[in-house]
């Protein structure tokens, strides 16, 4: 600390008087650009896995029987699907990038900031899958964007490392 800083607490944080942060703040603080990139690997490879699940299922249709030969069939056919395990694969890699942003980040900062993924699923819906996504929708999508630049503002990190 520098001459004529004192160190404050308030509620379980502490900070100098000066405006500097914490080492723990000062720690998050560089992490931003890291969180960003993470949530927009979100946004893309939890729909993008998704979308392409469904469109490898639906490929494939749904069991003929609900029949051990039946069952053991469908699973043997959804094992040798490219796009399944293509849609499975960005599944990993999002829940891995989820797991890491939520190390560096506040979990009310992570979800609301990643629902923009809402407007990639309408996007994925409408020009991967062929539906018809209606205006009433796209307003919908349009309020959560906004929603996600509201706490977008906000810093990722409002609580102290603790370990």
């Amino acid at each position: 600390m520098g001459v004529g800083d004192s160190l404050h607490s308030t509620s379980g944080f502490a900070y100098k008087q000066s405006g500097l942060l914490s080492k723990s703040m000062k720690t998050s603080a560089r992490f931003p650009s890291k969180v960003y990139l993470l949530i927009m690997l979100m946004v893309i490879l939890g729909p993008l896995g998704n979308v392409l699940l469904g469109k490898g299922v639906k490929r494939i249709g749904a069991p003929p029987a609900w029949t051990q030969a039946g069952l053991h069939h469908f699973l043997t056919q959804l094992s040798g699907s490219g796009v399944i395990w293509l849609g499975l694969l960005c599944l990993i890699a999002f829940f891995a990038a989820y797991m890491l942003v939520l190390s560096w980040a506040d979990y009310s900062y992570v979800q609301p900031a990643s629902a923009v993924a809402y407007a990639m699923v309408a996007l994925l819906g409408h020009f991967l899958l062929g539906e018809a996504v209606t205006p009433v929708r796209w307003a919908g999508v349009l309020v959560i964007c906004m929603g996600v630049l509201v706490v977008g503002h906000t810093p990722p990190r409002t609580t102290e490392d603790r370990g």
